[in-house]
């Protein structure tokens, strides 16, 4: 299976283009990227977490997140250019929308909406019909999801770690 559609991306490329859940976004690469390149991080799937990870920072106005994480993310994603986590997509074009994303950043404009020109009509197709299935979000949801979500599950998972250490 091409890496970008595993399941995983695709549901990345859902949640980016779709609803713009970026924390959903960095929560889905990240499991991918721990599944195929764990510690690596120079592989391109850190590029991506990277980059939704500065848009969330941007939409939430921490501008100094943003641009550090953004910058990053560029470096990344203009050294995976020719990789195969970059062919479905227009990576050009990303990466001169980052580029702009960046200025916008550094004059601290309000939040815009990024899409991820996606050039594979197979891929599109499965976004796109993954996108129809999503439910609507609310945007202040979206925007303080990291304080807002039920994080029982994960505290859970951490009180289990520590005591599997004692």
């Amino acid at each position: 299976m091409h890496p970008m559609y595993h399941p995983l991306f695709v549901q990345f490329l859902t949640y980016f283009n779709g609803n713009q859940d970026y924390f959903e976004c960095h929560e889905v690469l990240e499991e991918y990227w721990k599944e195929i390149a764990p510690k690596d991080k120079t592989h391109p799937l850190t590029g991506w977490i990277q980059l939704a990870t500065g848009l969330y920072h941007w939409r939430r106005e921490n501008f100094s997140g943003a641009k550090t994480i953004l910058k990053k993310a560029y470096i990344t994603l203009e050294q995976s250019v020719n990789s195969s986590f970059m062919e479905e997509v227009d990576g050009i074009a990303i990466l001169h929308s980052m580029q702009q994303v960046q200025h916008a950043v550094e004059k601290k404009e309000p939040f815009q909406k990024f899409i991820l020109p996606i050039t594979s009509e197979t891929l599109e197709k499965q976004v796109l019909t993954s996108i129809a299935l999503l439910e609507e979000t609310d945007a202040h949801y979206l925007q303080h999801k990291h304080m807002l979500r039920d994080r029982s599950d994960i505290l859970l998972a951490r009180d289990e770690k520590r005591r599997s250490r004692h």
